[in-house]
């Protein structure tokens, strides 16, 4: 079997990847700066970005 079929397509965001600023901030109905701010402080770890938002949603 041919090695090169096995390889995953380069145009798959890898889950570690962080989120487009604009995306995020779409997604959960927040300003972009609070997106900004959230993105900056968890990174890469998509899932922690998320609570974070949902939270901040619940207290506005």
């Amino acid at each position: 079997m041919r090695r090169d079929l096995l390889t995953v397509p380069e145009t798959r965001k890898k889950v570690s990847d962080p989120y487009h600023v604009g995306y995020f901030a779409n997604k959960h109905g927040i300003s972009v700066e609070d997106a900004r701010r959230i993105i900056n402080l968890h990174r890469s770890d998509r899932d922690s970005s998320d609570r974070a938002a949902y939270h901040l949603k619940s207290t506005l």
